[in-house]
């Protein structure tokens, strides 16, 4: 063991010494007040400790400052729940408090693009059965291999896998790539004309699909298959009179419900 190596363990055990005494403090205090400054005084002497486990996560989209802050919740926590009496070391007890809050925390907050948390939580899966089967199996595992593990489809697995491009985005500002001197943002259109109707085509798409089958398929027929009303009227087995009435119904159902739909964020009112 190196001297620095030596330090660390010195230092190490100094923290745990005094951390034990004082929880012997705590276990026979008898005043809220003074309990609750020697908690304290527990959390500021094991923080480097907590502040130690939050650094394993940097660099995956959150800030230290946040990944700090975070642990540091942990610690107060686990400070609160630890019971002397039980005998372990302190730290012992509190690391996987303290990670649990950070796993918690990239789950709740941590991604740039969300996805369900029932993908969130098959990744956590996939991570854990990826590095068992690994250690089983002496190479890396293939997704099939997983699958058959999780019991679970392969494109499950695979949405799994890809959701971990959800934590960090990249910038508009950045160039596609090493040579350029543009950015993302000069490949992004804009201001073209197809582009002003599109919030109204996906919300048309939401509200079409509510529409009774028969006015949908009416609807197919004149504005897909230009049929005209006689030959829609033929071929649905209806006078040409009615199929004009079921289509102004149809139009008037969507144009009010369109008009009424709820606007959505970021959309500009027409």
């Amino acid at each position: 063991m190196t001297a620095r190596a030596e330090e660390r363990a010195g230092a190490r055990a100094d923290v745990e010494q005094r951390t034990r005494e004082l929880f012997d403090r705590i276990a026979t205090c008898d005043d809220e007040t003074e309990a609750r400054l020697l908690k304290d005084e527990v959390v500021l002497l094991n923080l480097p400790a907590a502040r130690a486990l939050a650094l394993r996560y940097r660099d995956r989209g959150v800030a230290v400052d946040d990944l700090v802050q975070v642990a540091s919740l942990g610690l107060v926590k686990a400070v609160h729940g630890y019971d002397s009496e039980r005998g372990s070391e302190f730290m012992a007890y509190a690391a996987p408090t303290v990670t649990g809050e950070i796993k918690r925390y990239f789950r709740d907050t941590g991604w740039a693009v969300r996805p369900p948390r029932r993908v969130q939580e098959l990744r956590a899966a996939v991570a854990s059965v990826t590095q068992r089967l690994a250690g089983e199996l002496g190479r890396s595992a293939t997704v099939a291999e997983v699958a058959r593990a999780l019991e679970a489809s392969e494109e499950d697995v695979l949405e799994a896998l890809v959701s971990g491009n959800g934590y960090t985005t990249a910038s508009l500002d950045a160039p596609p790539g090493d040579d350029s001197s543009a950015s993302w943002a000069d490949t992004v259109s804009s201001g073209e004309p197809e582009q002003a109707g599109v919030a109204d085509r996906v919300a048309l798409e939401q509200l079409l699909a509510r529409l009774p089958a028969r006015d949908r398929h009416i609807l197919s027929l004149r504005f897909f298959s230009e049929k005209t009303q006689s030959e829609i009227g033929e071929q649905i087995g209806v006078t040409q009179m009615q199929v004009s009435r079921l289509l102004s119904r149809a139009l008037a159902r969507l144009r009010t419900e369109l008009e009424h739909e709820p606007e959505e964020p970021g959309r500009r009112p027409g």
